[in-house]
């Protein structure tokens, strides 16, 4: 049964890993390009695909290593195992803590009223982003003091919350956290969604009514082509994210459910490969992005084929 998730890891996941590095390397340009990093939205998607490149090297490799080629050097020494915690812990919440941020931003961009779309600024953005990377910087500490190397078994070690209060910490919070963040990507996404829908039907009805104000009210009501491109890669971000950590979280909750029954080998051994497999899916919304941008985004497509004409031509000179 371990074989599945023994082929994910040696086989798929490096591959997972390249595609990603790539993909995460090209949003970056991306959206670091002039004309792009005006939008708001594009400042949380550089934070978002930076902290992605980080989490596929300090979370994705180390667990690629480790189950797919037996090499595990988190349990090489206290320290490794502690920071390789840390880094898990604090780039999945900032990863999706971006995500929410960017899909608040695109609930303010499309709202009906002036003042709401008025908030939807860089200088927000920032603020934000400085904000809230601090506070999980902070708020994830724990995981500096509360891991350890722990003895699964015979000649078997393995990184570990430790034993106890901390490890049921632990677990509460993972359920918890991905709970919160899958809602709140739902809620804010059917609200951008709404209000779409509320600023077409304003138009409509302004061109009933007369052909110059109709001009005014789609002037302050409407947003560009490319704000529409920006909430089409977002949605699949979210999408993408909710479809491949879900199932994680709920995961989680029947392993908390059944915590005190007796469970034969077969089973544990079953449990152990879903869980392996669920932290792997759980790993390509951070891999991705890239790929449905170039499919979602006429924009994106059209800087990507920038960039790399420039690359060409700088490699002919």
């Amino acid at each position: 049964m371990s074989s599945m998730s023994t082929y994910l890891y040696e086989i798929i996941s490096p591959i997972l890993m390249i595609f990603g590095t790539a993909g995460s390397i090209i949003n970056i340009i991306v959206f670091s390009q002039k004309n792009l990093r005006k939008n708001p939205c594009s400042i949380y998607f550089i934070a978002y695909n930076i902290v992605n490149f980080m989490y596929i090297y300090f979370s994705l490799l180390p667990q690629t290593m480790s189950s797919g080629y037996n090499i595990d050097y988190t349990t090489s020494s206290i320290v490794s195992c502690r920071l390789y915690f840390y880094a898990i812990f604090v780039l999945n919440a900032l990863s999706s803590y971006y995500l929410i941020l960017a899909s608040i931003d695109r609930t303010f961009i499309t709202s009906s009223n002036a003042l709401t779309r008025q908030r939807s600024t860089c200088r927000l953005a920032y603020i934000c982003i400085g904000i809230g990377t601090l506070f999980w910087i902070l708020f994830h500490i724990h995981a500096l003091i509360f891991t350890n190397i722990v003895q699964a078994g015979p000649n078997v070690k393995v990184c570990a919350p430790q034993r106890g209060t901390h490890n049921t910490f632990t677990t509460y919070y993972n359920i918890i956290e991905e709970i919160t963040v899958i809602s709140l990507m739902l809620i804010f996404g059917i609200s951008y969604i709404k209000n779409i829908r509320n600023l077409g039907r304003i138009q409509v009805h302004t061109v009933s009514v007369s052909a110059t104000r109709a001009n005014q009210i789609h002037g302050s009501n409407s947003f560009s082509r490319k704000d529409r491109q920006w909430i089409l890669m977002l949605l699949m971000e979210t999408t993408i994210y909710a479809v491949c950590v879900g199932p994680f979280a709920f995961y989680l909750i029947y392993l908390q459910i059944t915590l005190n029954e007796i469970k034969s080998t077969e089973t544990l051994q079953l449990q152990n490969m879903i869980y392996n497999i669920l932290i792997f899916t759980s790993a390509i919304p951070f891999c991705t992005g890239c790929y449905t941008n170039l499919i979602v985004s006429k924009t994106f497509r059209a800087e990507v084929k920038k960039i790399f004409s420039w690359i060409k031509i700088f490699n002919t000179r």
